[in-house]
């Protein structure tokens, strides 16, 4: 009967370690065990460029989206626009 117990406390354990591991708190006490810094301490000019290269993909983005919004118009305005008859 211990025997079973304690296989069934194994079995109950395991996907907890694994939730624990996987989460924020996990991830945070592996970074500390490794000797990386915390998130916190992150290098600012390192977050600074991420931040500037996200900035250029949305205005290019941006500038994407705008060429899309004219070609469905023109497309728009070819299509509603009626076509002339040849007269027989």
């Amino acid at each position: 009967m211990v025997f079973l117990a304690v296989i069934l406390v194994i079995a109950l354990m395991i996907p907890i370690v694994a939730i624990l591991v996987d989460s924020p708190l996990g991830r945070s006490f592996a970074r500390r065990v490794e000797g990386q810094p915390d998130g916190g301490a992150t290098d600012v000019r390192e977050l600074r460029r991420k931040v500037d290269l996200l900035e250029g993909e949305v205005d290019e983005l941006s500038r994407s989206l705008t060429a899309t919004r004219e070609e469905l118009q023109f497309m728009q305005r070819l299509l509603e626009k009626p076509k002339p008859t040849k007269p027989s």
